[in-house]
């Protein structure tokens, strides 16, 4: 059995979680956000409390039983408190503004990157080099950073790039001359 699957989730109580078998939907003051898991999994729902049991135990359903729980977990948590991931802009000329539903990324590059901001996430440039980006989906805000950071990622040798928030980057000696 699964260690993290065994713990409990803890709903707060401005969060509606409702299961119509498989399908499971939670509703919060930040959004809502729907999820079906497998049919080997089953949700309890005690008072304020979700756990999620396995019915037969094998193998991939030990996997599936942590992985299922985080996924609520994180559902729960999204819906509630929302998630929050920022980007610093490391390096001569590198800009963000965003502008009505685009971002504009100024790169280095000859010309501005443009890049649709998806639904249900919310960004806030602050000092033309920080990204905020808040939102209740995990991973869908993980991935829009992700796609962001894609266009420079943080290079050794000068240390330029695009940064989540906390990461250092290892330099490396350049060229060594004679």
């Amino acid at each position: 059995m699964s260690r993290i699957g065994k713990l409990p989730i803890k709903v707060p109580t401005d969060v509606d979680v409702t299961c119509n078998g498989l399908d499971i939907t939670v509703k919060g003051k930040f959004g809502t956000l729907q999820n079906t898991i497998p049919d080997i999994l089953a949700i309890e729902e005690n008072d304020g409390t979700l756990i999620v049991n396995v019915k037969n135990k094998t193998r991939n359903s030990s996997a599936l039983h942590g992985l299922y729980r985080t996924l609520i977990n994180n559902m729960v948590t999204g819906v509630s408190e929302q998630f929050q991931v920022t980007l610093n802009l490391q390096g001569v000329g590198y800009r963000a503004a965003v502008q009505g539903k685009n971002i504009v990324l100024n790169l280095g590059y000859s010309h501005p990157v443009e890049m649709e901001i998806p639904e249900g996430i919310s960004v806030e440039v602050v000092k033309n080099t920080t990204i905020n980006l808040k939102g209740c989906d995990k991973e869908g805000l993980g991935l829009f950073a992700a796609k962001i950071r894609s266009w420079r990622p943080p290079e050794p040798y000068k240390g330029k790039g695009i940064l989540y928030a906390g990461e250092v980057v290892q330099r490396k000696a350049g060229k060594s001359g004679k």
